[in-house]
C-alpha cells in the first residue's frame, strides 16, 4: 500500500518531502531554493501532500505596519496638533496667551479641517483650552516637550524601521496605538501568510521506506517509441479511485431545455413555427375563436386588460362582419350562434393574450391549407400564485389543416408527439368553445402510478373556420410547458422554475435523455 502511495507521488511532492527530511523547519521559500522549485510548486505540492495525510500545513497570518505617505510627512514635519501646540508655546513666549484661530492656523501652517480636528486632541491632553472662540495654552502645554511625546516617538520609530511586525512593536507604544486606531490614514497594514510543515506518521513512513526522485514522463515522442527508450522512462502512477472536484458547467435552464426539445420535435415532424406579440386584441384572442362576449373567461378576474392602448384596430370589415354573424346567428354553418348582439367595441379591447390559439387563427387568416404550424410563447391569466398556478406561464399550440385531416389523424399526431417526448398518452372527452370533437391528453406518471392531464385538443368548429374562408378540417392542440417541466424534473411547486435556486440548478444534468421518462 505504501509503495503505491509513493509511486503516485508527483516529483514536486517527492522534492518537498526530501527537503523536510533534511530540516522540518524549512520555509516554503527555503525549500524552493534548496530543491530548485518554483515557489508555487512548493505550495501546490504541500496542498497535495496534506490532502493525502502525509504532512500537515500550519498557516499563520503575519501582520505588519508601516507609515503611509501622509504618515511619513507627519513623522518628518509633525502632526497638526503638535504644530499647533508649538505655535501656542511660541505665542506664550511672546506674552500672548489668548490667540484667535486664524492666528494659530497661520503660524502653525495648518488647514481649517486640521485645526478643527486638532482642537479636541489639544483639550483632551490638557495642552490648551478654548475661551470665547480663542485658544490659550495651559501650564501642561507650556511644559510639554514635543520631542518626548509618545506620539512623536512612535512615528519616528516606524519611520526608522520602515515596516514592523505587529507583534514586535514595543509595549511602550500600546497606548499610542490605541489613540491612533481611528487615524487609519497614517498607516499601511500588510497581512501575509506564514507556512510551516509538519510530517505526519505516513510521511515519516514514506521517508523511512525511501524513494527515488526522477522526472515523470508526461508525453511520449515518436523517437522514443521507435527506438524503445520509452521503456527506461519513469511513469507516475495515478489513483483512479481518487475523488475529483465538483464541476458545475454552464447549462440551459430546465424550462428552456423543455421548450427547445418541444420545438425540435415539431420541426422534425414538419411543422412551421409562428410567432406573435403578447399584446392581443379581444377579437383575435376571443371572438375569432367563437367565444361569446359574456363568457366567464373574459371577466376582469380571469383576464388582464390593457388601458394603453385602450383599443385595437380590427382587421378588414368583411372578416369582422362574418365574425359578427357567427356569434349572432351562426352564419352559414347551420349553427344558431350565441343568439346575442355582438359588440364591436368589446372586440377592440386590448388584453395580454390568455393563450397562443390566437396565433393559430391569425396564421390561418394569412395562409391557406395544407399547412402544419406550431407556436411557443408566454400567456397571461389572473391566477392566484400558489404551488401549481402562476399568472404568467408558457404554452405550446399547434394546428394541422388539409383535405384529408380527420380527428383520427389528430390522435395519431398527438401520440407521435408524446412518444417523442417519452410519454405514454391516453385521451378523454372534453369541452372547449372553439373545437368539436374535443379531448384532453393525459400522460402516465410511473412514479405516482397515475395519469396527469397535460393539454387539450380538438377539431376547429365551423364557426371558427367559416370567417377565414377555410373549407378543410383543421385540428388544433395545446399544452402547458411548465406542467411538463415540473413532471420531468420532479418538482411539486411551479414557482421552483422561476426562483433560480442555484443549488437545485447545479444538481441537474446538463442534458436529459428522453428514454428516462
Amino acid at each position: 500500500m505504501l509503495e503505491q502511495v509513493i509511486n503516485e507521488l508527483h516529483v514536486y511532492e517527492k522534492k518537498l518531502l526530501d527537503a523536510l527530511s533534511k530540516d522540518v523547519n524549512l520555509t516554503p521559500e527555503e525549500i524552493a531554493e534548496l530543491e530548485e522549485m518554483p515557489i508555487k510548486a512548493v505550495t501546490s505540492a504541500a496542498g497535495m501532500l496534506e490532502s493525502k495525510d502525509i504532512i500537515t500545513v500550519n498557516k499563520n497570518a503575519i501582520e505588519s505596519i508601516s507609515l503611509s505617505d501622509e504618515g511619513i510627512d507627519y513623522a518628518m514635519n509633525g502632526l497638526p496638533e503638535h504644530k499647533i501646540l508649538k505655535a501656542l508655546q511660541d505665542f506664550a513666549k511672546e506674552g500672548k496667551l489668548d490667540v484667535t484661530m486664524d492666528e494659530v492656523m497661520e503660524k502653525a501652517e495648518v488647514s481649517r479641517p486640521q485645526m478643527n480636528f486638532s482642537i479636541g486632541i489639544l483639550m483632551r491632553h490638557h495642552w490648551a483650552k478654548m475661551n470665547d472662540g480663542k485658544l490659550s495654552i495651559t501650564d501642561e502645554g507650556k511644559s510639554a516637550d514635543l520631542s518626548e511625546l509618545p506620539q512623536v516617538k512612535f512615528l519616528k520609530y516606524l519611520l526608522e524601521h520602515e515596516e514592523v511586525l505587529n507583534d514586535s512593536i514595543p509595549e511602550e507604544f500600546d497606548n499610542v496605538r490605541k489613540e491612533f486606531r481611528k487615524r487609519k490614514e497614517l498607516f499601511d497594514k500588510t497581512t501575509r501568510q506564514e507556512f510551516k510543515f509538519d510530517l505526519n506518521q505516513k510521511g515519516t513512513d514514506i521517508l523511512k521506506k525511501g524513494f527515488t526522485i526522477k522526472n515523470d514522463a508526461t508525453q511520449l515522442t515518436h523517437e522514443q517509441l521507435k527506438e524503445g527508450t520509452w521503456k527506461d522512462l519513469h511513469y507516475r502512477g495515478y489513483d483512479i479511485h481518487a475523488s475529483a472536484p465538483k464541476n458545475f458547467p454552464g447549462k440551459i435552464h430546465p424550462l428552456q431545455q423543455t421548450i427547445e426539445e418541444i420545438r425540435s420535435i415539431f420541426i422534425d415532424m414538419g411543422f412551421d413555427e409562428a410567432k406573435g406579440t403578447i399584446l392581443e386584441s379581444a377579437f383575435w384572442n376571443f371572438d375569432m375563436l367563437f367565444q361569446p362576449q359574456d363568457h366567464a373567461a373574459r371577466e376582469m378576474q380571469d383576464t388582464f386588460y390593457v388601458s394603453n392602448p385602450s383599443q385595437a384596430k380590427l382587421p378588414n370589415k368583411e372578416l369582422v362582419e362574418q365574425t359578427r354573424a357567427e356569434h349572432e346567428h351562426g352564419g352559414n354553418t347551420g349553427s344558431t350562434g350565441w343568439n346575442y348582439k355582438w359588440n364591436e367595441d368589446v372586440a377592440k379591447q386590448m388584453v395580454l393574450r390568455t393563450h397562443t390559439t390566437g396565433l393559430s387563427v391569425r396564421h390561418l387568416s394569412e395562409n391557406q391549407p395544407p399547412l402544419k404550424m406550431f407556436s411557443v410563447g408566454r400567456v397571461f391569466r389572473r391566477e392566484t400564485i400558489n404551488y401549481k398556478h402562476l399568472p404568467e406561464f408558457h404554452q405550446v399550440e399547434g394546428i394541422v389543416a388539409g383535405e384529408d385531416m380527420s380527428f383520427k389523424n389528430l390522435l395519431g399526431i398527438l401520440k407521435e408527439f408524446y412518444r417523442k417526448l417519452g410519454f405514454k398518452v391516453r385521451f378523454r372527452p372534453a369541452y372547449f368553445p372553439y373545437t368539436y370533437l374535443s379531448i384532453e391528453s393525459e400522460i402516465y406518471v410511473p412514479e405516482k402510478k397515475s395519469w396527469m392531464e397535460l393539454g387539450g385538443s380538438g377539431m376547429f368548429r365551423p364557426e371558427v373556420l367559416e370567417p377565414l374562408g377555410i373549407e378543410t378540417q383543421v385540428a388544433a392542440f395545446g399544452l402547458g410547458i411548465e406542467r411538463l417541466a415540473m413532471m420531468r424534473y420532479g418538482i411539486e411547486d411551479i414557482r421552483m422554475l422561476y426562483q433560480s435556486d442555484i443549488g437545485w440548478l447545479r444538481k441537474l444534468p446538463v442534458t436529459r435523455n428522453i428514454k428516462e421518462f
